[in-house]
C-alpha cells in the first residue's frame, strides 16, 4: 500500500500544504472548520506526520531545541516540563540538549541550528553572545530565553534584583548587620545574568540600609550543594563570621547548611539562612526562601515560541512573581 503523504490530505481536503502543516501542528491561522475537516481526512486517510516532509511543505520542522547547563537541577527541570506541556498540544516536539563545559556549548551552537533543522530554540538560564545569536538569526531560528534578560530576544525571567532584595530585607529587618552572599556561578557561563542581578540586589539592599558590604563576605562558588558547602567553607574560615547568609540558591543554601551542620553550628541560631526559589526540599528542610515558578516560566517561554512561530509579536508577559516564604531558617541575631 504507497505512503500517504501530506499532498494527499491537502488534495482531500480541498487545502494548501501550508494550512495542512499548520492545522496538524495546532497553529494559528487556521479556522476551526478547515481544522476539522483537515483532521478529519488524515484519520481517513491514516496519515502520519513526516517530521521531514513537513519541514518541506510548511518550511518548518515541527522542533524546538531547548539547551541549558545542567539538566539534572530542579529549576532547569521544572522549566523544561513548563515547556513542554506548553509546546506538545500544539504538535511540536522538544529536543533537549544540556551543554556543561564550554566546548560542548561551542559545538551546538555551531551545528545544532543547521542540522537537527529546528524551527526555535528555547536556552535555559544561558546569556548569548553576539557570535551565537548571529549564528541562530542565519539559520532563521527564532530564540527566546527562559531565566535570563535579554535585550535581542524575547524573554520569560523573574526579576532577579528584586528576589535578592526580598531576601537580604528579610535579614535586615531581623536586625543582621553582617550578611554574607554566597553567590554562584555556571561553569559554561561566568557572566550569568542573575548572578550579577542577585549581587546588585544584595548591594542595593545593604546600601539603602546605610551597611557596607564587607567584601570578605561576598563568595562565588560553583553551583548546586556541593558548591554551596564549599563556599560556605570559605565564609568560615574568614576572620569573623557572618550572622546570616543570602545564598543564590535553595541547593546552594542545603549545601551550605551541611557546611553549618558539621562544623556544629546552630540554623539559626547562630547563623541565618535564606535562598531564592522554593526548591522542593526546602519545606522538607524547613528553609526560608524567596519563591518562584520555574514550570510557569517554561510555559510562558513556549508561549512566546508560539507566538513567533505563527509570525505575532510575542506577547508580553512581564517579569514573573516571586514571593518570600519564612520558615524556620532565619531568626533575629544573637544579642
Amino acid at each position: 500500500m504507497p505512503e500517504v503523504r501530506m499532498a494527499d490530505v491537502a488534495q482531500r481536503a480541498g487545502v494548501s500544504l501550508g494550512t495542512v502543516s499548520r492545522a496538524l501542528r495546532g497553529l494559528e491561522g487556521v479556522s476551526v472548520g478547515t481544522r476539522d475537516r483537515i483532521l478529519a481526512v488524515a484519520a481517513e486517510l491514516d496519515y502520519v506526520v513526516n517530521p521531514e516532509a513537513a519541514a518541506l511543505a510548511g518550511r518548518a520542522t515541527g522542533r524546538v531545541a531547548v539547551v541549558l547547563h545542567d539538566l539534572p537541577s530542579w529549576y532547569c527541570s521544572s522549566v523544561v516540563v513548563g515547556l513542554e506541556r506548553q509546546l506538545r498540544p500544539a504538535g511540536l516536539d522538544l529536543l533537549v540538549r544540556c551543554v556543561d563545559d564550554p566546548d560542548e556549548r561551542v559545538q551546538f551552537f555551531a551545528t545544532m541550528p543547521v542540522r537537527r533543522k529546528v524551527d526555535a530554540l528555547v536556552v535555559v538560564a544561558i546569556a548569548l553572545t553576539p557570535p551565537e545569536l548571529a549564528k541562530l538569526a542565519d539559520a532563521g531560528v527564532a530564540v527566546v530565553a527562559a531565566g535570563s534578560h535579554g535585550d535581542t530576544v524575547p524573554y520569560v525571567a523573574i526579576d532577579d534584583v528584586l528576589a535578592a532584595q526580598q531576601a537580604v530585607n528579610h535579614l535586615l529587618q531581623l536586625g543582621h548587620r553582617r550578611i554574607a552572599l554566597l553567590n554562584t556561578v555556571a561553569a559554561t557561563d561566568r557572566a550569568w545574568q542573575a548572578q550579577r542581578d542577585r549581587e546588585e540586589g544584595y548591594r542595593t539592599a545593604m546600601e539603602m540600609a546605610g551597611i557596607p558590604v564587607d567584601e570578605e563576605l561576598v563568595v562565588s562558588w560553583s553551583g548546586g550543594s556541593r558548591g554551596g558547602a564549599e563556599g560556605m567553607d570559605r565564609l568560615l574560615s574568614g576572620r569573623q563570621l557572618p550572622s546570616a547568609v543570602f545564598a543564590f540558591s535553595d541547593e546552594v543554601a542545603l549545601g551550605a547548611m551541611r557546611s553549618l551542620r558539621r562544623a556544629g553550628i546552630e540554623v539559626p541560631r547562630q547563623i541565618s539562612v535564606i535562598s531564592i526559589d522554593d526548591h522542593p526540599l526546602a519545606e522538607l528542610t524547613d528553609l526560608t526562601t524567596v519563591a518562584q515558578d520555574p514550570e510557569a516560566l517554561g510555559a510562558a517561554a513556549g508561549k512566546k515560541v508560539l507566538d513567533l512561530l505563527a509570525g505575532r509579536p510575542p506577547r508580553d508577559l512581564g517579569p514573573f512573581p516571586t514571593r518570600l516564604i519564612v520558615r524556620g531558617t532565619t531568626a533575629p541575631p544573637l544579642a
